[in-house]
């Protein structure tokens, strides 16, 4: 072997520990993602995309540098269970998850794998955290709103529809979140509005609390966010269609499902949010270090046809407010 082919030989073998080492540091990072809905809803993939849109931003791309595990629960219990075993099983380096009954599960099963959350409306009062600002132990998030949006919805069914003097309120009585919910509407109940409100757990006693309720006049509904009413868009807002109810719902979906008007927070935009966090705790930073966020967008949702159905002639100060006006 010529003295010049030696010395290049021995250079490239040199570099080999220097490559391996470089392959090291860019060693694969494990996310885990449990989401509330099906692993195939359309709102599901499009807030997991803004998701993945966020971390690619940070310089994450999956199958490169990170892989994503995702599961979707479809709001059933068993699935929350069973799909964080298996993420947490996984080795996860962070997790992504959605809603709060997710985040529960998740921390039954690890007390040290961080965890991000989105979708939660309480996390102090459900016990995730100790506190907004320094969450502590293994979580951190992002929240879906504050109480006080709350009372902006019986302001909204006030404005909209302004015959309607009776409002029944769907909650989930059983959590902090639904409580919190239903103490903002009532403090906002000075508008002279009479509320009531009907318990979201089962189909069938929430149809029979409807029709019970739609009896008398100039009534109408305000679906709080909750596990049940979240997930089942399309039947609240039939019942409220059949008994002629105008009704104010929490998210965008409902607008777009055929129900009249809708305020809440960005939930795509969340997602994108939560991707820092998840990049930061990549990073190294801890969650018990990283506070909790509010929403900083929101979208108000009309849908049209459902108006003229109820006889409604949306105010043009509603309009111009409007982020999506349904045809």
């Amino acid at each position: 072997m010529k003295r010049r082919e030696f010395v290049t030989l021995l250079g490239g073998a040199a570099a080999w520990p220097l490559a391996a080492r470089a392959q090291q540091g860019e060693r694969m990072r494990r996310i885990g993602v449990l989401l509330n809905t099906a692993a195939d809803d359309p709102l599901g993939q499009a807030r997991v995309a803004a998701f993945v849109q966020g971390l690619q931003a940070a310089g994450w791309s999956d199958g490169r540098n990170v892989r994503i595990d995702t599961r979707g629960a479809a709001a059933d219990p068993n699935n929350y269970r069973k799909y964080a075993a298996e993420l947490i099983a996984l080795g996860p380096d962070v997790v992504l998850a959605s809603t709060t009954p997710a985040v529960l599960q998740l921390q039954q099963a690890s007390r040290t794998v961080p965890i991000v959350f989105v979708s939660v409306i309480d996390p102090v009062g459900s016990g995730l955290i100790t506190s907004i600002a320094r969450p502590g132990g293994n979580i951190t998030g992002f929240v879906i709103f504050e109480y006080a949006l709350a009372g902006k919805w019986l302001e909204l069914l006030k404005e909209i529809a302004p015959g309607v003097k009776r409002a029944a309120v769907l909650r989930d009585a059983t959590v902090a979140s639904g409580i919190g919910q239903f103490a903002a509407i009532q403090a906002a109940g000075s508008i002279g509005m009479e509320l009531s409100a009907i318990d979201l757990r089962d189909a069938a006693e929430i149809e029979r609390a409807i029709a019970d309720f739609a009896r008398h006049p100039n009534g109408g509904l305000i679906v709080t966010a909750s596990q049940f009413g979240t997930n089942n868009p399309g039947p609240l807002v039939a019942l409220a269609a059949r008994h002629k109810l105008p009704s104010v719902y929490p998210f965008g979906y409902f607008a777009s499902a055929g129900g009249l008007i809708s305020y809440g927070s960005d939930q795509v935009d969340e997602y994108h949010r939560a991707a820092a966090y998840v990049d930061r705790i990549l990073k190294g930073e801890k969650p018990a270090d990283l506070p909790v966020q509010a929403p900083t967008k929101y979208q108000l949702a009309i849908n049209l046809k459902t108006a003229k159905g109820l006889g409604l002639t949306v105010p043009p100060a509603i309009l111009a407010r409007a982020d999506d006006v349904i045809e």
